[in-house]
């Protein structure tokens, strides 16, 4: 790796915008794999990416920064990336990197984020804690099948169906909504629970779900949904 090259791709960086010849930031593709057995070297190389993402930079550059940390990103990167979670242009792919380090850090910090965000950056963390299937998350995403916002509550049932533990079921069983969006949305994230409950083992939880959506008050496909369920749990042919 030539570190003049490289200096030479972080100064391109400060001025960089799409529709810019990208050749000049190639060498910062050619670090992350240049790196990729020199744990040091990947870890200066890490930190000087992430303090790129606090200086004054184009929104494009920071894009394509929060790309590279995408690959090689670690907790050290988590505080960089966690402050653009409430930038409406940026927090996009803020996420995407955080949903990809797998330190729980990254997590944790979008939990963090949560309460300060409404609408649609909000709806993305929840998206993206549903996408890590963080466990640890159940309790916060519980306590928004309830929020105001039929989209927001609607994510956290789908983000609650991704993660399919008992506890998330649980949480799902437990809500009492009466938006009719938000009632389909964790309709259909309970089932997702009790398919994984099911191939997990865990026949009469499971069951106990199905039984809740098979009755003639439900719509036809639902009904039927819950219906192979039962008959799954007791091992019969659907």
């Amino acid at each position: 790796m030539n570190l003049d090259t490289l200096d030479q791709a972080f100064e391109a960086l400060k001025t960089y915008d799409w529709g810019a010849d990208g050749s000049a930031l190639q060498p910062l593709d050619e670090a992350v794999v240049a790196t990729r057995a020199d744990a040091a070297a990947r870890q200066a190389l890490e930190k000087r990416l992430a303090e790129t993402l606090t200086t004054g930079i184009s929104r494009d550059a920071k894009d394509v920064v929060c790309r590279l940390l995408m690959v090689i990103g670690t907790a050290a990167s988590v505080p960089a990336l966690a402050s653009l979670l409430a930038d409406a242009e940026l927090a996009h792919m803020a996420r995407y990197a955080l949903e990809r380090i797998p330190a729980p850090e990254a997590a944790a910090a979008m939990r963090a984020a949560l309460p300060q965000l409404s609408g649609l950056l909000r709806v993305g963390v929840i998206g993206s804690l549903g996408v890590r299937r963080d466990v640890e998350s159940v309790p916060a995403l519980a306590a928004l099948l309830d929020d105001p916002d039929p989209a927001v509550a609607c994510a956290a049932a789908v983000a609650l169906g991704a993660i399919r533990t008992p506890d998330a079921a649980a949480a799902l069983a437990g809500s009492s909504v009466s938006h009719a969006e938000v009632r389909r949305a964790t309709t259909d994230a309970s089932l997702a629970c009790a398919e994984s409950l099911l191939a997990g083992g865990q026949r009469a939880e499971a069951l106990a779900i199905y039984r809740r959506f098979a009755g003639e008050d439900q719509p036809k496909h639902v009904k039927l949904a819950a219906t192979r369920g039962i008959l799954a749990c007791a091992g019969q042919s659907q």
